[in-house]
């Protein structure tokens, strides 16, 4: 799949990195939310986290925490949100899985998403749901 990521993997297009391995390649969003904010991609293509194979998943995850401990020793972060939007409704604009790294400041005035709550028997119900169909 040719996407702005791979012309990245292959150097065709010019990142900040951070890291690279075999597996993985880390660099800094040319839009960030908030200083620092650093993407880790698979150099194999898969769409999103839905088609990522385990092991691929599981050493971006690794690199993800290591290279977010560096973004609070580095930059001094007091928290990090780590974040994969998969398909447009979850708002991915790039089909190359990707975890977003956003580093978190006292003053930095990110707002995360609106808190709800459940109807009386709904959680329990979607819970139940949930359940069935995990294979």
């Amino acid at each position: 799949m040719d996407t702005i990521f791979s012309k990245i993997i292959s150097r065709e297009v010019s990142a900040d990195i951070v890291y690279e391995d075999d597996i993985a390649l880390a660099f800094l969003d040319i839009a960030p939310v908030t200083e620092g904010h650093t993407l880790v991609i698979p150099k194999k293509w898969s769409r999103n986290f839905f088609d990522t194979d385990e092991a691929t998943l599981q050493h971006l995850f690794l690199v993800a925490q290591k290279i977010a401990r560096s973004l609070q020793t580095s930059l001094g972060a007091k928290g990090v949100n780590v974040q994969c939007n998969s398909e447009p409704e979850a708002g991915q604009t790039v089909f190359h899985f990707h975890i977003h790294l956003i580093p978190r400041f006292g003053d930095d005035a990110l707002v995360l998403w609106p808190q709800g709550s459940y109807e009386k028997g709904r959680a329990t119900e979607l819970a139940q749901k949930i359940k069935a169909a995990i294979h």
